[in-house]
């Protein structure tokens, strides 16, 4: 096969003024003394230039000098020198009719037969619009935390001043029913305003359950625990996260069966421990809240499900986990794996002959 004859001398340099002549980006073909050789027509109409004007005029000298930049002229001449080349630099220009706008430069030297003169080719893109909508969405974000915050910072003030209102209604009672139903249920506003609480410090994206965990039981134990010394609220969790939504489940399912074994497992001042524990192998993992109380009542199997057994069971059932309940003492366990498909047991179903029926979860009953 004949080989191609070679270029003309001009030929390289014709055809990088067609080139930039017809391009519809702003683009400067410059020499080694950073002299306009060609414009294209789109850099004129971009920077309200003639671009028919330019050529032969040092780059620092269009315009109203706007483009005398030492940056920018340090950097296009090592890349003259063939030591560098310019990408993706950005720069402000500071132009007299159209203000300041936000330019990202690239630049690279032409690379021709040895003896040609050098060549830089030069491109401008103009991102002004697209970094003010970037600012504009940081300045939403930033504004959309700073309302979080305070609608966060409300809830937890409304779920205190609601707490305080529902214990002096207890305290008020004359109703021995009345008081418990209002003690339970500043229990639970509590509870909630420890969960609360933790997701307001929580931030999108993997949650670090040890200190969570960690977090809620001591709020819970702080509004609950009327003698620490006699009974004691630990957290044995592995250093696993999870997301924010998997993370809000577990917290809800740790405080219902931590409240559940405060109020009913260490009855007429018997002391005793609850442990809470997560321990997870990529995709399976294990939540369990154990006591050494007294266990459960002997009827719990054939009693009515309560409130908390309900919760319980509708957030395990979310989490696609099956609930466990055995002795001694009482051990929960909340297990997701991905190995079995596993339909969560109808609470008040026994789960197989050695585990106690999970409606042994609400001592309520």
């Amino acid at each position: 096969m004949a080989a191609h004859p070679p270029l003309h001398p001009d030929g390289p340099l014709s055809l990088a003024l067609a080139v930039v002549e017809s391009s519809t980006a702003p683009l400067l073909l410059l020499d080694d003394a950073l002299r306009v050789v060609v414009a294209s027509t789109s850099f004129g109409r971009a920077f309200d230039l003639d671009s028919d004007d330019l050529s032969g005029r040092f780059l620092g000298e269009i315009g109203t000098g706007e483009w005398n930049r030492p940056q920018l002229r340090v950097l296009l001449e090592a890349t003259a020198a063939g030591t560098a080349d310019v990408r993706a630099y950005e720069m402000d220009l500071n132009g007299s009719r159209q203000g300041v706008r936000r330019l990202v430069i690239n630049a690279r030297r032409l690379e021709y037969e040895p003896g040609h003169p050098i060549r830089l080719l030069v491109t401008v893109e103009d991102v002004t619009a697209a970094r003010a909508g970037e600012k504009q969405k940081d300045d939403l974000l930033r504004e959309k935390a700073v309302l979080l915050q305070e609608l966060q910072h409300r809830v937890a003030n409304s779920l205190q001043i609601i707490a305080s209102v529902i214990l002096q209604s207890a305290r008020k009672s004359t109703s021995e029913e009345t008081r418990v139903n209002l003690n339970e249920a500043h229990s639970r506003v509590m509870s909630v305003a420890a969960l609360q609480q933790q997701l307001a410090q929580s931030r999108l994206g993997e949650v670090a359950l040890a200190p969570y965990l960690n977090q809620l039981c001591k709020s819970i134990g702080a509004s609950m625990i009327h003698d620490p010394a006699r009974i004691s609220l630990r957290v044995e969790a592995d250093d696993s996260s999870t997301d924010a939504d998997v993370s809000v489940s577990l917290g809800l399912i740790v405080t219902e069966l931590v409240i559940n074994a405060l109020k009913h497992a260490f009855p007429a001042g018997r002391a005793g421990t609850i442990v809470v524990g997560y321990a997870a192998k990529g995709p399976d993992w294990t939540l369990t809240v154990q006591d050494d109380g007294v266990g459960m009542p002997a009827d719990a199997a054939s009693a009515t499900p309560g409130l908390g057994t309900s919760i319980v069971e509708a957030l395990a059932r979310q989490l696609k986990a099956r609930i466990e309940v055995e002795g001694p003492g009482t051990r929960v366990s909340v297990t997701h794996s991905q190995r079995v498909a596993v339909e969560t047991p109808a609470l008040g179903t026994a789960a197989n002959d050695q585990v106690r029926s999970p409606a042994a979860v609400d001592r309520d009953c």
